[in-house]
């Protein structure tokens, strides 16, 4: 724990010795510096995806970069210290945990997450909507896994996935007709945001996080969609002369030699 604390502090100084002397991080401030957290977030989250162990120890140290430098900027402005950041932090998981740091007696950890949230909604003494803590600005998938653990903490759930999957189908059922009636486009969106939400909803049930499943099946596709590419390559062939026969045919190749390998 000592050497832990120590390269903190290491950093903490180095930290100080960046904004006085170096032109560019002197420059910096909160808005200069949220797009930059926001795409170190990203890389964390590709390392993660990829289980590359190297490359998440990089980009958490990048990461706590950042959370030193807004803690240094708020300092400078003398509306907060990284002192203030972390006794918030602190009183935040100790009041949010009574199982562990109190008397309160939990099953599982879904009654961890309801817990979490009634504690959160009872602090805000009913001023705020429980989905009020949801940001905005996060990725549409994120979003509603978000919203639906929100809801549930609260009790506002299906009790099967069965149920969820009838839901599934039922969406399914409504776009095809909307489709079909040949209405405006904005309902046919509509129903198709209402399956993708039910879907994510099914996933959830599943333990399975939407986001980050469709972005595996994102990586998939590339890396088979570029062998399939240099495939062609190799066989003489110009891949966007084929037809989709032919490229389907190097598709299940392509699959087949991932199998064996």
């Amino acid at each position: 724990m000592k050497s832990e604390l120590k390269k903190f502090d290491e950093l903490l100084v180095i930290m100080d010795e960046l904004r006085e002397k170096c032109p560019w991080d002197k420059k910096q401030d909160f808005e200069s510096l949220r797009y930059l957290t926001i795409e170190e977030v990203y890389e964390l989250a590709d390392a993660i995806i990829e289980k590359n162990h190297q490359d998440i120890r990089g980009e958490l140290g990048d990461l706590m970069l950042h959370i030193v430098f807004y803690a240094k900027l708020g300092q400078e402005a003398g509306t907060f210290t990284m002192s203030d950041v972390l006794e918030g932090i602190n009183k935040k998981l100790i009041e949010r945990h009574p199982h562990v740091f109190g008397d309160v007696k939990v099953a599982d950890e879904h009654e961890v997450k309801e817990n979490w949230e009634k504690i959160k909604l009872a602090k805000g003494k009913g001023k705020r909507s429980v989905l009020a803590g949801v940001p905005n600005s996060l990725p549409s998938l994120v979003k509603a896994f978000r919203i639906q653990e929100k809801a549930r903490g609260v009790g506002f759930e299906w009790d099967t996935k069965e149920q969820v999957w009838a839901k599934v189908m039922e969406e399914l059922q409504e776009l095809k007709v909307e489709e079909a009636s040949g209405k405006s486009r904005e309902n046919i969106e509509e129903e198709f945001g209402d399956l993708i939400f039910a879907l994510v909803n099914y996933g959830r049930f599943l333990n399975i996080n939407a986001e980050n499943a469709l972005e595996k099946t994102n990586k998939k596709f590339i890396r088979r969609f570029i062998s399939m590419e240099e495939l062609a390559k190799t066989k003489g062939l110009k891949f966007e002369n084929l037809n989709l026969e032919q490229q389907d045919g190097l598709w299940n190749e392509v699959k087949k030699d991932e199998k064996l390998k």
